[in-house]
């Protein structure tokens, strides 16, 4: 494992890091390394997106056509369970 450095932190920015750390019961090493794997993670994430939206993966329905296949399937299945409809 590799050691990251950062300088010139104002003393009041690592204060309130800090004072976050010890909330979620952890050292601040432990909080900045957190941090630091979401950002990578978040980052893989929308890497991942991108190359779906780039690909033929995924459906070809609008939007709108999407979320009517949605209520239906929502409808059946409440119908299945019994659950009352809504009234509109």
């Amino acid at each position: 494992m590799v050691a990251l450095q950062i300088r010139d932190v104002p003393e009041e920015l690592r204060d309130r890091l800090a004072a976050i750390a010890e909330e979620r019961g952890q050292s601040l090493q432990a909080y900045l390394l957190d941090l630091v794997r979401d950002e990578v993670r978040r980052r893989d994430n929308l890497a991942v997106l991108e190359r779906f939206s780039r690909s033929a993966y995924g459906s070809r329905l609008a939007a709108g056509d999407v979320m009517d296949v949605l209520r239906t399937a929502r409808a059946e299945r409440d119908a299945q369970l019994g659950v009352p409809g809504d009234e509109e």
